[in-house]
């Protein structure tokens, strides 16, 4: 699966967010790139994982090797929370919208969702009980309230953390799929 990224060597544009009319529309994709301080995080994590690792070749090389395997164990339950960090988001596809967190799942199938739409209010800043005015991306479906919605974005999350153009961006994106999918 190629991993396009924004390089210092090209512009960016706004069209490398859009999906292309050829594109496979079936396939699950994140309408918007995941945020620096996100991918940060997993690499500061990615970083001690390989700290972690050299330290269990240490160990099995001078100690015992279930206390190696323990350490090898803990370097592969970071990289395992590295890899989920940078997979958590919205993700669209003509099958639905799906919210990945960092220990669930929940997806929504379009004929389910009543509404999308980005609304002012306070959020979670970087998902911590403390909150601060901004926008959220938020979905109704049709078993739920409309009071009882959680966020799929806020201005103050992991990916759109001072970036709130990105944020309008991701939010039209994400409207624009339920517009279309929802009519047929």
């Amino acid at each position: 699966m190629p991993l396009p990224f924004l390089t210092a060597d090209r512009t960016y544009e706004s069209a490398d967010d859009v999906a292309l009319p050829y594109d496979d529309t079936a396939r699950w994709r994140r309408p918007y790139r995941p945020g620096p301080v996100r991918v940060g995080t997993a690499a500061l994590c990615l970083l001690l994982a390989s700290y972690v690792l050299f330290a269990a070749v240490v160990i099995a090389l001078t100690g015992s090797p279930t206390s190696a395997g323990v350490i090898f164990g803990l370097a592969l339950a970071i990289i395992a929370c590295a890899l989920r960090l940078l997979r958590m988001g919205v993700w669209v596809s003509a099958r639905g919208l799906r919210h990945v967190r960092f220990l669930v799942t929940q997806t929504v199938p379009w004929q389910q969702v009543v509404a999308v739409r980005t609304v002012q209010q306070p959020v979670r800043w970087l998902g911590l009980p403390r909150t601060v005015q901004g926008q959220a991306l938020t979905v109704v479906p049709r078993d739920r309230a409309a009071e009882d919605v959680v966020p799929l974005l806020t201005t103050h999350n992991l990916d759109f953390l001072a970036r709130v153009s990105a944020f309008d961006r991701a939010a039209d994106t994400v409207e624009a799929w339920a517009a279309e999918h929802h009519r047929g």
